[in-house]
């Protein structure tokens, strides 16, 4: 269960974010998958297909990536995003539609590609950065993701299931040797 999914009805409500909870996440320095501690260094964000392709653009071009384009999708350890590509059907497939809008009824600049309907489309990837930034408004908690330091496209999530289990492995291998 992502650490910032609302519950209504004790039901989780998997399409939309709990400003509460995704405040915690930010001010803590939380994983928004898991809720456990991201300590200095990289995070990781899953992008649909516009960021993945102009991602891709700039690395064919020799180009750095920046976007500074706020978000409402915050940030996470690499094995979280990896795991939640795999999972979320929205996330996974090219081809898979959002079954409910993620913030109230209408979009704007920063909801406008999470509204029912939408359709992932092209490559999506799971992307690492050097740190990230956020704010906490009123009503939502938006995030900015700093300096790419990696770069994983998929046409489907299940190409990460090797690297997953990769990182699971170095992840349990310090805690089998104690």
């Amino acid at each position: 269960m992502p650490a910032i999914t609302p519950w209504r009805g004790g039901e989780p409500q998997f399409a939309l974010t709990d400003h509460g909870r995704s405040a915690n996440c930010a001010l803590e320095r939380r994983c928004s998958v898991c809720g456990g501690f991201m300590p200095k260094g990289p995070v990781w964000r899953v992008v649909g297909a516009a960021e993945s392709a102009a991602i891709a653009d700039a690395l064919r071009a020799g180009r750095s990536y920046q976007n500074l384009a706020p978000t409402m999708e915050g940030p996470g350890h690499r094995a979280c995003m990896l795991y939640a590509a795999m999972v979320c059907p929205f996330l996974a497939r090219p081809n898979a539609r959002r079954r409910q809008t993620a913030e109230g009824d209408g979009a704007d600049e920063v909801t406008a590609a999470a509204v029912r309907g939408a359709v992932r489309g092209g490559t999506g990837a799971v992307v690492g950065f050097a740190d990230y930034e956020y704010a906490v408004t009123e009503t939502r908690v938006l995030f900015r993701f700093l300096d790419l330091v990696e770069f994983l496209p998929h046409e489907t999530a299940d190409e990460h299931l090797a690297e997953l289990r990769a990182e699971l492995a170095t992840a349990a291998a310090p805690a089998q040797e104690s």
